[in-house]
């Protein structure tokens, strides 16, 4: 495990980069919480996180590199663009995968939809440059409390990521989920 701060991960980005794009898990600050996180498109990578979280059902979301590759990738309609444009943010956006999507099919297993995420925070710009939408989902076991800083993180998680990007106590709460499935838009604040 590599534990990084700001200046350290922008110092190694083009290993880090790579990396990621290999299959990397780690740990990652938000706006508004920690998440953990791999390249998207990789079963052995996200099926690492489901077994670390012990979650082997329930969807992931994913942070998207761009709009332009929410919009390449998921279905959108006007009003699902009017939401993608509040993009960056605390949104955590529910919208139908197309079927040539890339993500894997662990992400969310059975089902064509996806949460789609582009947090209003540094780390979003590794995200962009790796060109790979990334796993987004908080750092615990399901049910349990997440990670506020590295004193809470388990040494579970902390023992089976590759990389810790560290920017100090965070203590928001998680994004606002955003469901633009359904013929009726349904918002719902978590805690």
């Amino acid at each position: 495990m590599n534990l990084f701060n700001k200046n350290e991960l922008l110092l190694n980005k083009y290993n880090i980069l790579r990396d990621i794009k290999k299959g990397s898990v780690f740990i990652y600050p938000t706006d508004t919480i920690y998440g953990i996180g791999c390249n998207a498109k990789l079963d052995d990578a996200v099926d690492k996180i489901r077994q670390l979280k012990k979650r082997p059902k329930q969807p992931f979301s994913i942070i998207a590199p761009s709009r332009e590759w929410i919009v390449k990738n998921c279905e959108t309609n006007l009003r699902a663009k009017k939401w993608i444009n509040k993009l960056p943010g605390a949104y955590t956006l529910i919208l139908k995968l197309k079927e040539d999507s890339s993500v894997s099919k662990l992400v969310n297993p059975g089902i064509n939809t996806v949460g789609v995420r582009i947090p209003d925070h540094w780390f979003t710009h590794v995200v962009k440059e790796a060109k790979t939408p990334i796993i987004t989902t908080s750092v615990n076991r399901h049910g349990e409390n997440y990670m506020t800083e590295l004193d809470d993180l388990d040494k579970d998680f902390k023992n089976n990521v590759d990389y810790i990007f560290f920017d100090g106590t965070i203590k928001g709460t998680p994004s606002t989920i955003v469901d633009l499935t359904k013929e009726k838009i349904e918002v719902k604040k978590r805690k």
